[in-house]
């Protein structure tokens, strides 16, 4: 774990600093400890855990698919690039210029791997941006680890206090993920940037029947900025619109990679996927809004 972000890092337990320290392994002055699993990531969910349902594994796995494929890649360039407008306009926070990025619901790891990866300088020689990434599927996470060798990578309830001191990162990633902004504001330094990524109700239209594809409501904009305005100001807006074409198995991962995948059953979509042709035409439709936290 790259030592700016294990000085970021508070204990979930009593919420103190964890200790310096050469190894993985995480430990607070209290004694709360914490080893990371063998596939690279820590769980920090104490005591309950979390009463939201995590991405199981075949749902993990079908995201990890359909997103490495580069259906999603040209989403993946207009967050990069509102990220790196939100940030260009702030000083460096730390020393030595390092910027920290945080995935709050990072699922499989895709865009902060896209993220990071186009942030990082040409130069051999300069760091990427350190990367944090927090999910409560341990099977997403398990993937976010291995495509982010360099990312701290935790098992956590974004609903939750974040295990982050105040002012830790200057840009912080919420991709069809939940939003908790008193605690965004809180991690984000003074002059950094959220960018929220939420889908259109044009989104996979075409395909929305056959996919059992949840409904995406009207209105969903203007809620999302009634749930930021207390602690965040709008300072940019961008729809992203792309045609794809998808096969069958590209539909049905599409569909059990999402929300709806809680609910589906893999066989009976995969017989109603494969009466559509050998490739659909199908819009993916995106709003990216860019946040900064409000002054005190």
């Amino acid at each position: 774990m790259r030592d700016v972000v294990r000085a970021l890092l508070h204990c979930p337990h009593c919420g103190a600093p964890f200790l310096p320290g050469p190894g993985p392994r995480l430990q607070c002055p209290a004694g709360h400890s914490f080893d990371a699993a063998k596939q690279g990531y820590y769980n920090f969910l104490t005591g309950k855990g979390t009463a939201f349902t995590a991405d199981s594994a075949a749902m993990a796995a079908s995201r990890a698919a359909f997103l490495e494929s580069g259906h999603y890649a040209p989403l993946a360039e207009a967050l990069t690039g509102m990220v790196r407008d939100g940030m260009a306009s702030t000083a460096p926070s730390r020393d030595g210029g390092l910027p920290v990025v945080v995935d709050a619901g990072a699922g499989t790891g895709y865009y902060l791997h896209q993220v990071v990866a186009r942030l990082s300088p040409q130069d051999p020689g300069s760091s990427a941006p350190a990367a944090v990434a927090f999910d409560i599927s341990k099977f997403a996470l398990r993937r976010a680890a291995r495509l982010n060798p360099d990312a701290a990578v935790f098992v956590w309830d974004v609903w939750r206090p974040l295990p982050l001191a105040d002012g830790s990162a200057d840009a912080l990633l919420v991709v069809f993920a939940p939003r908790n902004p008193a605690e965004f504001r809180r991690v984000l330094r003074p002059g950094g940037v959220a960018v929220v990524v939420t889908p259109l109700p044009t989104h996979l239209r075409e395909i929305a029947d056959v996919a059992g594809l949840l409904d995406i409501e009207e209105g969903k904009t203007e809620r999302l900025d009634a749930g930021m305005g207390e602690d965040f100001e709008l300072v940019e807006r961008r729809t992203l619109e792309f045609g794809l074409s998808l096969t069958p198995v590209d539909v049905a991962a599409v569909a059990l990679m999402g929300p709806a995948g809680h609910h589906l059953d893999p066989v009976e979509l995969t017989r109603r996927t494969e009466t559509l042709g050998d490739l659909t035409p199908v819009t993916a439709a995106f709003t990216l809004s860019a946040y900064r936290p409000r002054r005190a």
